[in-house]
């Protein structure tokens, strides 16, 4: 890798995306660091993503995938056909501020031990407050559920510089993530049986047990509008949520720690699914069930890894307690009551 000016690529992956690449691609090519390439890897678009490409930006390159591969299978192939020292994941829907880039690869620069980094995430439609995929930095709980510096479950909070330190966490946001190429190929990438949501979780967790730290440089700024390929309140991505994290920590737990904190991972499940259910949702009810019932799938079909994994409560962006128990019955909403003001 060379130290002085190591050389950046920008991904973004497209899919139906033509609108936010013509309202999103000007920041990004706006992007102060002079070691740079910007890639759009498409992901089987059926909109004129390609064709406005190559009409209004013919010196981008662009990547064709003949179908959609999802986020991690997306990324996947495209990134092995890419030459960087670093990669720099980011949704199409991100406007970026001119230095994003560069604050991160020099702190990354700084300490080699850092796998993947994130910027401070904001949301583009009210810029004072975190946006939900990320905020300053990712964390997790004893149970799995991931949250956020500045978001915890659906409440961003306001950005009052409460977290403009740079430091370390358990997972980088997929969203605007900086990872060392090397790495990333080393590691596999993202898990292609996710297909979306929380395979940027399962790849920090795994470079974590490896003894890697992931960091969030909050000087480095990203505004995200969210909710470009499916919104929220869509039962297929709650099915990918809950069938995903089931498989990530089972992939990532010590076999000691596997079984109960599972377990008691479906208890939640199958009470979110209740309430699902008594609200007369019941798409979202049968997701819950579809998505254990694929976890059950994927447990006989996976290989099987012997690899050491740490215990989890080791690893820095760890709430050891239950962040469902204090926001939804303690009625905590913001991280530092939940976590205390010294992270």
């Amino acid at each position: 890798m060379s130290e002085s000016n190591p050389r950046v690529a920008i991904i973004i992956l497209n899919w139906n995306g033509k609108k936010f690449l013509e309202q999103f691609l000007p920041s990004v090519l706006n992007t102060q660091y002079e070691n740079l390439e910007i890639v759009v890897a498409d992901n089987g678009s059926t909109d004129d993503s390609v064709s406005f490409l190559k009409d209004h930006y013919p010196s981008i390159r662009v990547i064709l995938l003949e179908t959609n591969y999802g986020f991690a299978g997306g990324y996947n192939l495209s990134l092995q056909q890419i030459e960087a020292d670093y990669f720099a994941l980011l949704n199409s829907d991100a406007e970026v501020t001119p230095g994003w880039v560069k604050s991160i690869v020099d702190l990354m620069e700084s300490d080699y031990s850092i796998a993947a980094c994130q910027p401070k995430i904001l949301s583009f439609n009210d810029r004072n407050r975190f946006e939900y995929a990320g905020a300053s930095g990712g964390w997790i709980d004893k149970w799995g559920y991931p949250f956020c510096r500045g978001r915890v479950f659906y409440y961003c909070e306001e950005d009052k510089g409460q977290f403009n330190n740079a430091i370390e966490v358990f997972w980088a946001t997929g969203a605007a993530m900086i990872v060392r190429s090397s790495l990333f190929l080393e590691f596999g990438g993202f898990d292609d049986y996710f297909f979306a949501h929380q395979e940027e979780i399962d790849l920090c967790w795994r470079m974590k047990n490896k003894g890697y730290k992931i960091y969030v440089q909050p000087s480095s700024v990203v505004y995200h509008m969210g909710g470009g390929s499916l919104g929220q309140d869509n039962p297929h991505k709650l099915f990918l949520n809950f069938r995903n994290n089931l498989i990530m920590m089972y992939k990532n737990l010590r076999s000691g720690e596997r079984i109960v904190r599972i377990l008691m991972r479906m208890v939640f499940d199958g009470i979110a699914g209740i309430r699902f259910l008594l609200s007369g949702k019941l798409k979202f009810f049968l997701a819950v069930i579809k998505a254990h019932f694929a976890f059950y799938r994927w447990i006989f079909l996976a290989k099987k890894d012997r690899a050491e994994r740490k215990p989890l409560k080791e690893l820095a962006g760890v709430y050891n307690g239950s962040v469902v128990w204090d926001y939804f019955l303690r009625k905590k909403k913001t991280f530092s009551e939940i976590v205390g003001t010294k992270k």
